[in-house]
């Protein structure tokens, strides 16, 4: 019999992509997403390549009464893969109350709910914005680095959960859980059915590199050319959305099927380090476009350079993040050319 998973946020970015790879790995999906960052569409798109339209439930994870119903409605779930949150950093600035409500009830509901009706285990969407600005002995940062005081309040509610996820199963809760601690997710599924939607002006890179490209956006502003970075532009960890959907597959496979600890938690990324400059000139290279940008000055808050050491997550879950950088940029633009043609934008 075919193991239920529930995924919350499974209409995002994110979620969409780790549905996909949990259909196609044989496990039947539950979606609960409240619809607050994403759209219903979403699903047409997961059904077209999948051939299975999963299961869905528009319900706020935040709402206990509507969440336990979901429960009750299918019974078999066995696992939780939790991507349901706000996450724009800017936003939790000026709205740390609406992250904490969000972004910490959604998952105490989710634990409370969990021995109850008997599901074993639950994947946590984290970050790796916990390392802050790892100190230069500590690069590329292990799951070991010292966890920082937070930047924003989207950080330390990440930062606040993992305590949580540990704190509960610590006392005794009959379940267990891995955290993944994701480095910046980018790209589109290869068939352009499913991508990255946000709402508004992006705040990530590759949105904002594709809509300019495409002529949404004047302009690309890359903000800082005089950090301490071979080129001088901050430098981050990109890893393929598919690959790290793969990675979301892999642990949900292990919290369920073998004799593992309590709460693992795991590095995801791709083990290397990509400045700004060079992601737009891969882009330009991948597809051919050039792309009108200019240097800024630099944003407050922005971490001079990260990337992971994911040799953890490489030899434990079996996983690994191979994409060639070429074919993702080449992704995130065939989604985007995708959007114009279906005049969504």
């Amino acid at each position: 019999m075919k193991q239920t998973i529930l995924v919350t946020g499974g209409t995002g970015f994110i979620g969409s992509h780790t549905t996909v790879e949990l259909m196609e790995a044989g496990y039947d999906v539950v979606i609960v997403d409240n619809l607050s960052n994403s759209k219903i569409e979403v699903l047409d798109g997961i059904e077209k390549i999948t051939g299975v339209r999963p299961a869905f439930e528009q319900v706020d994870c935040c709402n206990l009464e509507a969440l336990e119903q979901v429960f009750r409605k299918y019974p078999a779930i066995n696992g939780i893969i939790h991507f349901a949150a706000s996450k724009a950093v800017g936003e939790s600035v000026e709205k740390p109350l609406l992250y904490y409500r969000n972004n910490i009830n959604s998952l105490v509901n989710l634990l409370e709910l969990m021995p109850k009706y008997e599901v074993k285990g639950i994947i946590f969407s984290s970050s790796c914005t916990v390392y802050g600005q790892p100190s230069p002995e500590n690069l590329p940062v292990t799951e070991n680095a010292p966890i920082q005081k937070a930047l924003s309040p989207y950080g330390n509610t990440k930062q606040i959960n993992e305590e949580i996820i540990q704190d509960y199963i610590h006392s005794g809760a009959p379940i267990k859980s891995v955290i993944l601690r994701y480095f910046n997710p980018i790209g589109a599924h290869p068939s352009a059915l499913i991508g990255e939607l946000p709402l508004g002006v992006p705040m990530n890179l590759i949105p904002f590199v594709t809509q300019t490209a495409i002529g949404i956006r004047k302009e690309l502003k890359v903000f800082g050319n005089d950090y301490n970075t071979p080129d001088g532009t901050c430098i981050r960890d990109y890893i393929y959305v598919v690959d790290l959907a793969k990675a979301h597959v892999a642990a949900m496979t292990r919290v369920l099927e073998t004799e593992s600890d309590a709460v693992e938690i795991f590095n995801i990324g791709t083990g290397r380090g990509l400045s700004t400059l060079e992601v737009v000139e891969g882009f330009e290279k991948a597809t051919g476009v050039k792309l009108n940008w200019s240097y800024a000055p630099r944003r407050e808050g922005d971490i001079e350079k990260v990337w992971g050491n994911v040799d953890k997550a490489n030899k434990v879950l079996g996983w690994k993040a191979d994409t060639p950088i070429e074919d993702v940029l080449a992704s995130a633009w065939k989604w985007q050319v995708r959007l114009r043609d279906e005049g969504v934008m």
